[in-house]
């Protein structure tokens, strides 16, 4: 016998929204299921038919996703040890003159604008910001094959077999990493393609190889590019990218 679940679990598992999302749709009285208007806290099973009004479609259709070429020394998240957040640098000013969304800034775009995905302090790049569940959960839920692709410079004296590990067959925190692809871009630059994102995991990764990162760029995630989009700068995720 299946046991029941949450209904807000049940439609992050369906991909319909986020869990918060959920819970705050059947508030509103905008989802049903079986017919019957939903309550928060209401359990169902998988064979329940779930439906979710166009109210709860077009609140979805309008939230927007950023990205974010993020300079060194801003925060992904909140702030800390005095460094700003770098959703500080989503402000008109700053948006790419080249963005081909053609969406306009509003001051409500920066409601519920959260990182998904987290790049360190000393690390530049490609930040995805976001205020759609769905999004969040494709990037960085715990089931995510997105892959994320980085620059990193490095240092050192590599060890044998360095390379042939770092692809495949490190440790960090007690648990071996999933498969990596990893490669020399040119004398003093790697290329790194993963699939996870601990805490500065190709920091430590390289420790563990003989190797020090002087620099890291991340230069995309999933199917989106980093490409021109100029450091300190931001744009909107167009209708027709997807991750």
């Amino acid at each position: 016998m299946e046991e029941p679940v949450r209904l807000s679990k049940r439609m992050a598992e369906l991909g319909l929204c986020s869990r918060r999302e959920a819970d705050s749709y059947i508030e509103q009285g905008w989802v049903k299921v079986d017919g019957e208007v939903a309550i928060l806290g209401q359990k169902v099973l998988p064979h329940n038919l779930i439906e979710v009004d166009k109210k709860a479609q077009d609140a979805q259709s309008a939230r927007v996703t950023i990205l974010l070429n993020k300079p060194m020394g801003y925060v992904s998240a909140q702030a800390e040890d005095g460094y700003e957040p770098a959703v500080v640098l989503v402000k008109p000013e700053n948006q790419w003159a080249e963005d081909g969304s053609r969406k306009r800034f509003q001051p409500s775009h920066l409601r519920g604008l959260a990182p998904a995905g987290r790049l360190d302090i000393d690390s530049v790049g490609l930040l995805v910001l976001t205020q759609d569940g769905r999004v969040a959960k494709h990037l960085i839920g715990e089931n995510s094959e997105v892959e994320k692709e980085y620059l990193v410079r490095v240092e050192g004296e590599l060890i044998p077999n360095g390379l042939a590990l770092l692809n495949h067959g490190l440790e960090l925190d007690g648990k071996k990493l999933l498969p990596a692809k990893v490669g020399w871009q040119n004398e003093d630059q790697l290329r790194f393609v993963l699939r996870e994102g601990k805490k500065r995991q190709i920091r430590r990764m390289c420790e563990l190889v003989g190797l020090r990162v002087v620099g890291l760029k991340r230069i995309a995630i999933g199917k989106v590019k980093l490409g021109n989009l100029p450091t300190g700068q931001w744009r909107y995720l167009r209708d027709d990218e997807q991750f």
